[in-house]
């Protein structure tokens, strides 16, 4: 059952959202070679504590950490380790928080140092398919013209491997909620878009095939190919005339530009 939100349900939600996208420009402050998916774990709880709020993922399910950490080949559900990250590594950071009853939810990717043009190609394109994706996020769309906008520009255009096995989701005051927001679609098709829905949209991109794996830790998903995966998520209220964006990386993206040890995402949402 999909649970529609009024107007002060989606104001809590907005309210979870910034303070993760503000743990999220707090790991973008320190991410550098030699820092540990440890270190940024701590630092992203400690700002989420500080509002008053709690990790949405900490135990949800048993995962055992503030953020999903996924390095490089790892699509998702990373766990964060005392691994130093290096020079032109890619790191995924996900991150939720809970508040006042309603969830966060939102990630990006972060370049290392000197990362090689064909691995910035697909974060470039992720997050691009990204924002190509909430502009269908309008009542009377339909799902499939979500998945669909990330499918063909990603996919169909420049070659990448989309992920079926992970989708995005409603959200609210349960983590994941319906409906399931995929990645993949056809125009027109699926469940039609009405106001007061809210979601996560979030693709997952492989520079390779879209084939995946467990890891053995039972949480890290993998690409089979072992090339990069990208992911870029935003939590989104459907509205009657355009979308609105709930989680804001305005201030994360201007960090990770200021950053001298991180490479700029560039492109023009």
């Amino acid at each position: 059952m999909i649970h529609y939100k009024n107007q002060e349900e989606i104001e809590k939600i907005r309210r979870s959202c910034l303070i993760v996208c503000d743990a999220l420009n707090r790991v973008a402050e320190i991410l550098k070679p030699g820092v540990t998916g440890l270190e940024i774990d701590a630092a992203a709880e400690e700002v989420i504590r500080d509002y008053g709020a709690v990790p949405g993922f900490k135990g949800y399910n048993g995962f055992p950490a503030t953020l999903c950490v996924s390095r490089n080949e790892c699509v998702v559900h990373g766990i964060p380790d005392d691994r130093a990250f290096e020079d032109g590594e890619i790191v995924s950071v996900d991150c939720g928080a809970l508040i006042d009853g309603f969830y966060g939810d939102s990630a990006f990717t972060f370049a290392i140092g000197d990362v090689d043009e064909a691995t910035m190609k697909l974060l470039v394109a992720t997050r691009a398919s990204l924002y190509l994706a909430i502009e269908k996020a309008v009542e009377g769309n339909r799902l499939g013209d979500i998945g669909h906008a990330v499918q063909q520009y990603c996919e169909k255009e420049l070659g990448f491997g989309i992920v079926r096995e992970l989708v995005g989701h409603g959200i609210g005051e349960n983590l994941h909620e319906s409906p399931e927001v995929p990645n993949y679609g056809k125009r027109g098709m699926g469940s039609k878009l009405k106001s007061g829905l809210v979601i996560a949209i979030e693709p997952m991109v492989n520079l390779g095939k879209r084939q995946i794996m467990q890891s053995k830790d039972g949480w890290t998903i993998i690409t089979k190919d072992r090339l990069p995966s990208a992911h870029y998520e935003h939590t989104v209220a459907v509205g009657k005339t355009a979308p609105d964006v709930l989680s804001d990386h305005t201030r994360l993206e201007e960090t990770v530009k200021n950053n001298k040890d991180l490479k700029e995402i560039s492109i023009k949402n």
